[in-house]
């Protein structure tokens, strides 16, 4: 496993972002503004913030040459150690600005990675984050080994270098196997979880939301769970799913999730799959939004791309506006959820509104409580994936021509159905 040593205070850092095409200097700003977050997050001091604009990223360094210079004379007085960017270099990249800066470069994906890294409490948690470290690193293997740059490959230059290369490349790529395969058995042993619930009957609503947005602290509440929470970005990464029961006597099972973010790596979400397979399975998502944040519409949209990602966008969602103890303008709150019927606003801190927030579940969940037949002619596969996508399905069967399905489904996808109910 690769040793992750978390910044540490005393690290001093540079954040470089570039307005490119595209890209409009408000949005660079916001960007910038939770790159120092997530560098804050990470330990670092953050001393000083440098943009470019540029149609594209040159190719060499991400930013220009003579940009890049500019920042490496700044090093003097700010005693700088590490440089950030906002966006993901790429190997040549992040090699060229090394060699040019002599100090340490990073993207905003290993800062993700570092911070995630520091979290992770379960084993699953930090095999998923080895796993993601492993896959960005395999194709910047070269950068560890730039000592031996003059070995490039070829007749007469098959050195010691090379080789160890090849070794380490080997060695990633077997242990990225292994983790993977480790991680397959994590979620066979989800779906047996997710089998034992639904013999049950019990809906499962899995809370979503924009890291640091809250979510841990409204289970905590509704729940009685001792989830971390705390005022940071990324404070708990590991899934967890704890029992309540409604006033109506409905039992509902809420799973908490890692909080999502704009940037989010790719990879980071390939390896966080098994965990995050709980919002595709869910019956309900909880999306909780905090209305105090200067950037609520694009903190709700990054987080509809990642539902989107993991095809579990289309599913009956309840908002839930959060921190409303905080909000200087409480106008916001009727704005939002005018812009958002059914919507609820609480806050998870102090418990004010957490009773409407109840009530809002019971409604929501209301359906669950009926059991729908319908008869669906095959040839309609559509909207049979929907009902395994959106629904609940208690019973499956093949007649002919024709699917008897048996399920819980919310109201909107049952009023789609009215023409197949039995």
């Amino acid at each position: 496993m690769i040793e992750v040593r978390p910044m540490k205070r005393q690290e001093r850092a540079i954040l470089i972002g570039l307005e490119q095409d595209g890209v409009s200097k408000w949005d660079l700003r916001d960007s910038m503004d939770e790159l120092r977050e997530l560098a804050n997050s990470a330990g670092a001091e953050v001393v000083s913030t440098v943009t470019q604009k540029l149609q594209k990223p040159t190719a060499p360094y991400y930013i220009g040459r003579g940009k890049a210079e500019l920042i490496k004379e700044s090093f003097k007085n700010q005693q700088v150690t590490s440089v950030i960017f906002d966006d993901e270099l790429s190997p040549a990249q992040g090699r060229n600005l090394e060699n040019l800066l002599s100090r340490k470069v990073l993207d905003r994906t290993q800062l993700i990675l570092d911070i995630f890294a520091q979290r992770a409490r379960s084993r699953e948690g930090r095999l998923q984050i080895e796993l993601a470290q492993l896959q960005y690193l395999l194709p910047r293997l070269t950068r560890m080994w730039h000592h031996l740059s003059r070995q490039t490959g070829g007749i007469g230059t098959r050195g010691p270098g090379e080789t160890q290369l090849e070794v380490d490349r080997r060695r990633v790529q077997e242990r990225i196997a292994r983790l993977e395969r480790e991680l397959e058995g994590v979620r066979k042993v989800r779906s047996v979880q997710r089998q034992g619930r639904k013999r049950h009957q019990w809906p499962v609503a899995a809370v979503v939301g924009y890291t640091n947005a809250g979510k841990s602290t409204l289970l905590n509440l509704l729940t009685g769970a001792a989830v971390v929470a705390e005022d940071k970005l990324f404070a708990t990464l590991d899934p967890t799913t704890r029992s309540l029961t409604l006033p109506n006597h409905q039992r509902l099972l809420l799973t908490d999730t890692v909080g999502f973010l704009r940037k989010l790596p790719h990879t980071l979400i390939e390896s966080f799959k098994a965990t995050l397979e709980e919002v595709s399975e869910a019956d309900l998502l909880i999306h909780v939004v905090d209305l105090s944040h200067p950037r609520v519409d694009e903190h709700i949209d990054a987080v509809d791309k990642v539902i989107r990602e993991l095809g579990a966008f289309g599913k009956q969602t309840l908002m839930v506006f959060n921190k409303i103890d905080v909000l200087q303008n409480l106008e916001l709150v009727d704005v939002y959820r005018n812009r958002y019927p059914g919507s609820v606003a609480i806050s998870a801190r102090t418990g004010t509104g957490v009773a409407t927030l109840v009530r809002a579940l019971e409604d929501a969940l209301g359906s669950w409580r009926l059991r729908s037949c319908f008869r669906v002619p095959l040839t309609e596969a559509g909207l049979i994936a929907e009902i395994h996508r959106i629904g609940h399905v208690l019973e499956l069967r093949y007649e002919g021509e024709f699917a008897l399905v048996v399920a819980h489904v919310p109201p909107q996808l049952e009023q789609k159905l009215s023409a197949f109910a039995l």
